[in-house]
């Protein structure tokens, strides 16, 4: 086979890119999942993350080494392996950051990634139902809705954060992030909008591009330094190989797009000897840089139902599926979370360095069910962490997982701002109308002291978990430690980029989703460019 470009991944950034590309039917696009079609069911059911994370049929079922700073534990870090990546399974959560990140990315030598280089690739993307204005699209492929259900829990948090002293914001992403308020869910009409169903599907017809699923890639293929192709395994293990005649763009994310690079040689040449690789390139930076958001889970226990209680029975399991099959409404619209806050644990800082997802529902996780009484959920996490950890080989087979090293809370700051959110959590449950509506603080525990500051700590080291935002493994800049210039060309290999969430130097202040997919508006913009 033979393509002018390939595009490794077909996540939320992948999908763009073979969008874009394919509509010059001159380019021959060849797009490769190493994941099956989008066709369960329950990835088209906006709630269907609770029978998707978790399932291998269509998840990676990623776990972290034991971490020191979760006091030695081992966490899920679920990423899609299905048309769609992460966003067929993720939370349908469409935040974009904060401006000032993106002018931070451009001030680290980045030019063309500033807030107002990237707002019109936002905009571009968006069909917004709240319509068009300065800050948002629409007719774009990406539909952004709001919610479609509304539950007294989360009304009762957002006021009850206004009552200490909290401003509502009605639009996180517009003027400014701080506030509390509703999510903004990636949904049309009911059902989930994921990078495959808002691009690909569009594309697929048209006879230049080709979508090739159980193609898990093996290496990238080069003459020295130049990529020549790629070679890759299909369902039954045989190995094949692609000719590329222009450029190979590498969206397999933040943990699959260093591995391949250093299958692939390029990396840190005695971490690739020790796997069994003979270096091509010596590129460090490769795999270093990890970033993620950090998400301590408060459980409080209600004294009036909540949707703990609407699910429990099979007759109101049954109702809710007629209401949605004939509706496209209720709780099976639901997106991981409905309120969510923004906020600052310090009034010095200049921007919030917090977020908050309310759930009226509460569990041990996604996929394992709901707790078997009324309660409901207060996630805060870390927006801009200081600890950066690290992706390594385990050996030179594609098929064996990369080890993944968060290194979570392993800074000073990190620590001081997980306990400070968690204060913050507490402090807003105490405040009308939510205190009246908790019969009991269930995790933590009424007992620890919200001024224990080691008891707080070594609270959330246990139990805290991952958000699902990994990025910053094949870091953007100019700096030695960089992978990719701010084209997103691999430095000193030709006809190579990377395009999806590992190029973020430092990582956004929000949910990673509608950055993945700007940055793949931007890398089609750059590789169209390049071509004219």
């Amino acid at each position: 086979m033979e393509a002018d470009f390939v595009v490794i991944g077909a996540g939320s950034s992948g999908c763009v890119i073979a969008n874009r590309l394919s509509e010059n039917s001159s380019n021959k696009v060849i797009l490769l999942e190493a994941g099956g079609r989008d066709i369960n069911p329950w990835i088209h059911i906006p709630v269907g993350y609770f029978k998707t994370m978790h399932n291998p049929a269509v998840d990676w079922c990623y776990k972290t080494e034991p971490d020191p700073g979760l006091n030695g534990r081992s966490i899920d870090w679920p990423r899609g392996k299905v048309l769609g990546g992460s966003s067929s399974l993720n939370g349908l959560l469409y935040v974009r950051g904060q401006k000032e990140d993106y002018d931070r990315w451009r001030q680290m030598g980045n030019e063309g990634w500033s807030w107002d280089d990237v707002l019109p690739l936002f905009k571009r993307s968006e069909d917004q139902e709240r319509g068009a204005d300065e800050f948002h699209g629409t007719g774009g492929p990406l539909s952004v809705s709001n919610m479609r259900i509304q539950r007294p829990i989360c009304d009762a948090w957002v006021a009850a954060a206004q009552t200490a002293g909290y401003p509502y914001n009605p639009d996180y992403n517009g003027a400014t992030q701080e506030g509390v308020g509703y999510f903004q869910l990636t949904t049309k009409n009911g059902r989930r909008c994921s990078s495959a169903v808002a691009f690909l599907n569009p594309a697929r017809a048209r006879d230049n591009l080709q979508i090739i699923t159980h193609a898990l890639v093996s290496r990238i293929n080069m003459d020295g330094r130049k990529v020549t192709g790629i070679t890759y395994r299909d369902k039954s293990g045989a190995e094949k190989s692609i000719t590329v005649r222009r450029e190979v763009i590498l969206s397999g994310g933040a943990i699959n797009s260093p591995q391949i690079l250093m299958l692939s040689g390029i990396g840190d040449p005695d971490q690739l000897r020790q796997n069994g690789i003979e270096p091509v390139h010596e590129l460090s930076g490769v795999g270093q840089g990890l970033q993620d958001h950090l998400q301590a889970r408060l459980v409080f226990k209600c004294n009036e139902p909540t949707l703990n209680d609407e699910v429990r029975s099979l007759f109101n399991q049954a109702r809710i599926a007629l209401k949605y099959a004939l509706f496209r409404a209720g709780p099976m619209t639901m997106a991981a979370s409905l309120a969510t806050g923004f906020l600052k644990t310090r009034p010095e800082l200049e921007t919030p360095d917090i977020q908050f997802h309310v759930q009226p529902w509460s569990a041990d996780s996604p996929g394992e069910g709901v707790h078997p009484f009324s309660a409901f959920t207060m996630s805060v996490c870390q927006l801009r962490p200081e600890s950066r950890g690290e992706i390594r080989l385990d050996g030179p087979d594609p098929r064996s997982y990369p080890k993944i090293i968060p290194k979570y809370l392993s800074t000073e700051t990190d620590c001081r701002t997980i306990v400070d959110g968690v204060k913050i959590a507490r402090k807003i449950a105490r405040h009308a109308p939510l205190t009246s509506k908790i019969a009991e603080e269930f995790r933590p525990t009424a007992t620890l002291d919200m001024d224990d500051y080691e008891g707080t700590l070594d609270w959330a080291r246990q139990n805290s978990v991952s958000i699902y935002h990994p990025t910053g493994t094949c870091k953007m800049g100019t700096d030695a430690g960089s992978v990719v210039d701010p084209q997103l060309k691999v430095h000193g290999i030709e006809g190579l980029r990377v395009a999806d969430c590992s190029i973020m130097p430092e990582i956004v202040s929000g949910n990673t989703n509608a950055p993945a997919i700007m940055i793949g508006e931007k890398a089609s913009d750059l590789i169209r460019a390049n071509a004219a």
